[in-house]
């Protein structure tokens, strides 16, 4: 490649027919893609995003051409991105994660190669293209490493967020050259805040903030982010412990908490208990904690996993392990097997959608 420039379903547009608009999108990730280049290199001064709801309702949310530079300056220095890298952008560029890869490009004069979004993003790529950083979802890390997790070794920095990477990904990872990190952040700060190691010689179980990112908690145990480009605090529902200033472990979602008997459970951390004993006795089907309603307790702590049921002696090695790791309050009094979870856009788990699927 030459000087920076987009590279887009192996199309190839410079920065100036991209500013005159000398383009015509065939699909609507192009659509996307290109219309917010436009905007950008035009000069636009302010950027409307769609809240997910994480810190509360979802709503749009206005922020200002320098916040987006801010933000994108600190994760060009946290992963040492410099001018002439290339970087692959094989999010949706119609959310904040697509959107800010892109502008992480503009901003440390990136070329930019961007693929319509699929589980494997290296599938119709150039298998002798040098990628410096890519960002990816869970779902698609998963795809990438069953498919061919080769392709990441020519990878120098791969960011994941969006949800949780499970232990079979984190150990498949190892076996891998490329730098991984998950990521942690949401609209409201403009993606991610925070990075943490998954491979490597020595990975990591809790998030470096960003330089300029300082952390607190409020009353609840919920984290509070402040830093430079934004406004005011933001105020999360992410339950988290805060370790030296700059770090902290995620725990759980305020607004997953179960009350069951008068004891408040988080049902992430049982997760992380459970997910061991899975990985333990080979079982690698989704699953997922959440409360039910119980005449006695108020709430029950049940067991949903997306699967057939099992064996009789697989679920019985099941209920030993989940004895043993947890305690009384936080094992699970009942286990629910469902053919189907039903998913987000972005492939997450929708909990509250499948919960409904539940028999009453």
């Amino acid at each position: 490649m030459g000087g920076p420039q987009l590279i887009l379903n192996g199309k190839g547009f410079t920065y100036d027919q991209i500013t005159r608009k000398l383009f015509e999108p065939a699909t609507p990730f192009e659509h996307a893609t290109l219309g917010f280049c436009h905007a950008w290199l035009a000069g636009k001064e302010h950027f409307v995003f769609h809240t997910s709801g994480s810190t509360g309702p979802a709503k749009d949310i206005v922020f200002a051409r320098n916040q987006l530079v801010a933000s994108a300056r600190m994760t060009q220095k946290a992963l040492g991105l410099v001018e002439g890298d290339t970087s692959l952008v094989c999010l949706d560029t119609k959310f904040v994660a697509g959107q800010m890869m892109l502008v992480r490009g503009f901003v440390a004069g990136l070329n930019l190669v961007a693929v319509e979004p699929s589980a494997n993003p290296f599938a119709k790529l150039d298998p002798h293209l040098k990628i410096d950083f890519i960002a990816l979802v869970p779902y698609q890390l998963q795809a990438i490493l069953k498919e061919g997790p080769r392709a990441l070794d020519k990878v120098r920095v791969a960011i994941i967020g969006g949800a949780p990477v499970d232990l079979h990904l984190k150990t498949k990872l190892n076996a891998v050259k490329c730098e991984a990190y998950a990521t942690y952040g949401m609209t409201e700060t403009l993606s991610h805040i925070g990075l943490m190691r998954l491979n490597g010689p020595a990975p990591e179980d809790c998030y470096t903030a960003l330089p300029g990112v300082k952390l607190e908690t409020d009353e609840r145990g919920c984290l509070v982010i402040r830093t430079g480009y934004l406004e005011g605090p933001v105020v999360t529902n992410d339950l988290v412990k805060i370790g030296s200033p700059r770090q902290f472990r995620w725990l759980g979602r305020w607004d997953n908490i179960i009350n069951t008997g008068g004891v408040k459970v988080v049902p992430e951390k049982i997760e992380r208990q459970v997910e061991e004993i899975f990985v333990g006795n080979g079982i690698t089907s989704r699953f997922f904690v959440t409360g039910l309603p119980d005449p006695v307790l108020g709430q029950k702590v049940c067991l949903i996993i997306e699967s057939p049921p099992f064996a009789a002696g697989t679920l019985r090695q099941l209920q030993l392990g989940m004895k043993a790791a947890l305690s009384k309050f936080e094992a699970p009094k009942e286990t629910i097997f469902l053919d189907n979870f039903v998913e987000t856009g972005s492939g997450k788990v929708n909990r509250p959608k499948t919960i409904h699927l539940l028999p009453t």
